[in-house]
């Protein structure tokens, strides 16, 4: 299985609260699954860490980089992403559930790649079709 990181995921991880990366490393390999960072996750990590440069900040960079690194068919945005998005866009707006436009983008590359999502944000992904989610966080 493949899991995709959302944002608040990557966040938790490269702070390393209670060996967190420790624990979830071991949860990601095990079977043989790996880990993905949709691009809009890259993203918005990227302008976070960049828009405000600090020292801590700076070992985030590192931490990223890392992630990035070891990641599995990440931050790549095809067109069949974009179009997938277009769906799920409609299908929240027509429910009048209408969500961020980087966590439709995140849903799509999920449910192109059927990758499961790993967010805390599980109020506003519940609400997407076929969507799997997870959150390690609580």
């Amino acid at each position: 299985m493949i899991y995709a990181l959302d944002t608040n995921i990557v966040s938790y991880l490269m702070r390393d609260e209670g060996n967190t990366r420790q624990n979830y490393a071991k949860e990601i390999l095990q079977y043989g699954n790996s880990y993905a960072i949709p691009a809009a996750v890259f993203y918005e990590v990227r302008r976070w860490l960049l828009y405000k440069p600090n020292k801590e900040l700076k070992n985030f960079i590192n931490e990223f980089n890392v992630l990035i690194n070891g990641a599995d068919g990440s931050v790549e945005m095809p067109f069949s992403i974009w179009e997938k998005a277009v769906d799920v866009y409609i299908a929240l707006q027509s429910k009048g559930q209408l969500i961020g436009d980087a966590d439709i983008l995140i849903a799509a590359y999920c449910l192109v790649n059927n990758y499961t999502l790993v967010t805390r944000n599980i109020d506003d992904f519940s609400r997407i079709d076929s969507l799997k989610i997870v959150n390690w966080y609580d």
